[in-house]
């Protein structure tokens, strides 16, 4: 297939950024199945409960769920099989030791085709607490409110 430059996102984890502080990003490429591209390009996937493990040297994400391709018939995979995160060996090396080390944990933030290749888009993350997420909401809520004043001051 040609490559097909440019970025396209597919979905996002609005979810993590309500539950977590994103501290550092990285970008990673999925090992997947055929009828799994072709799923994803029309946007069936969910990353509402999507989260990432290191285990023998090797980045897997769990909770990510790939609807069945509808034309995909025997070919098709387990929608909520894990899939393998491809990076390299020095970087997953380096996040196991912080998710160890400093109670941090990675979570898939956003799913995008990038010169027409899958890649996840992985958040190294640090849970919010209650009152954060309160404060977090008080401060869109405010923002907005100054948003909707400038506007109508405006017209």
């Amino acid at each position: 297939m040609a490559k097909v430059p440019g970025v396209k996102s597919i979905t996002r984890n609005r979810r993590a950024y309500h539950d977590y502080f994103i501290e550092e990003t990285y970008e990673a490429g999925v090992e997947l199945f055929g009828t799994e591209v072709k799923s994803i390009r029309l946007g069936t996937v969910n990353l509402k409960d999507a989260f990432c493990t290191v285990k023998d040297g090797q980045l897997f994400v769990h909770g990510m769920h790939i609807s069945p391709y509808e034309k995909g018939n025997i070919f098709n995979r387990d929608p909520d099989r894990p899939k393998r995160l491809l990076m390299h060996k020095r970087e997953i090396q380096r996040l196991g030791a912080k998710i160890a080390q400093d109670g941090l944990t990675l979570v898939p933030t956003e799913i995008y085709l990038k010169d027409s290749l899958v890649k996840v888009q992985v958040g190294l993350a640090r849970g919010k607490k209650l009152y954060d997420k309160r404060d977090s909401a008080a401060k869109r809520d405010m923002e907005r409110t100054i948003q909707r004043s400038l506007r109508e001051a405006n017209h």
